[in-house]
């Protein structure tokens, strides 16, 4: 419970947390309402999925999400003073499990008015409205706030396990956002099946879908569950690369 309350203090006060949280909300939802008032329905038709639509945001809003996971021990690393904070809490697995509570806390606290936000807009201004009242679409707001949360604990791990920023930060964002080009751009059906089903980011953001579930290359909770997947992976790199480095 000290450790939580000493990262809690740490990221609270920092100044760069306070900004970076409202941007992810500002982020998220302003590109989910450009979306929403530039998506409009053909001779009447609307083939699109308006709950995903809606929160279109989300996908841009997560390298905000990303760069606060990884700042989040990333600037402790080029401060050098990831050795005071070892020396006060000495083991090392406790220190970023107390990370990873505050840093999920925060984001998910800016997730939950992002999602809000952006489905408003999605009511709105599409001219076929995500059903708020819908298991669906609840699945999706729901799906997303987690997504934000899963892309954060991701940078975080990443961060400790390379120990700087900018090479985190590129890692994640190439993870989240060249995976899903390179799935597109291959030839062979099958292998871009599978490249979207392992992806972060596609796989995680297919909770988002209320419509044509059945042409999805995965689930809404198993791709979600790919996410957690990574996210767990490299937290848990990085808590054997931490016991067994030096500072």
């Amino acid at each position: 419970m000290n450790a939580v309350n000493c990262e809690w203090t740490k990221l609270r006060t920092s100044p760069g947390t306070v900004w970076l949280a409202l941007a992810v909300v500002v982020t998220t939802a302003g590109v989910s309402l450009l979306a929403a008032v530039a998506t409009r329905c053909a001779d009447g038709t609307c083939a699109f999925d308006p709950a995903k639509v809606s929160l279109t945001g989300v996908a841009v809003g997560q390298a905000v999400v990303a760069v606060l996971g990884v700042l989040a021990v990333g600037t402790e690393y080029s401060s050098g003073t990831m050795r005071l904070t070892l020396a006060a809490v000495p083991r090392r697995t406790h220190v970023l499990a107390a990370k990873a509570v505050v840093l999920a806390a925060i984001v998910g606290a800016a997730a939950v008015p992002s999602t809000l936000l952006s489905l408003w807009a999605g009511r709105a201004y599409l001219d076929d409205p995500p059903d708020l009242g819908s298991g669906a679409v609840l699945r999706a707001a729901v799906g997303s706030v987690l997504y934000l949360v899963l892309v954060a604990l991701l940078s975080l791990g990443l961060a400790t396990v390379t120990r700087n920023s900018a090479t985190a930060i590129g890692a994640v964002l190439a993870l989240l956002y060249v995976v899903p080009i390179l799935a597109t751009a291959v030839r062979d059906a099958d292998l871009e099946k599978h490249l979207k089903q392992l992806g972060p980011m596609n796989a995680g953001l297919a909770v988002q879908a209320t419509r044509g579930l059945d042409e999805l290359p995965i689930g809404p909770w198993k791709g979600l569950g790919v996410l957690c997947l990574w996210a767990v992976g490299a937290l848990v790199l990085a808590a054997v690369l931490l016991t067994r480095r030096d500072a």
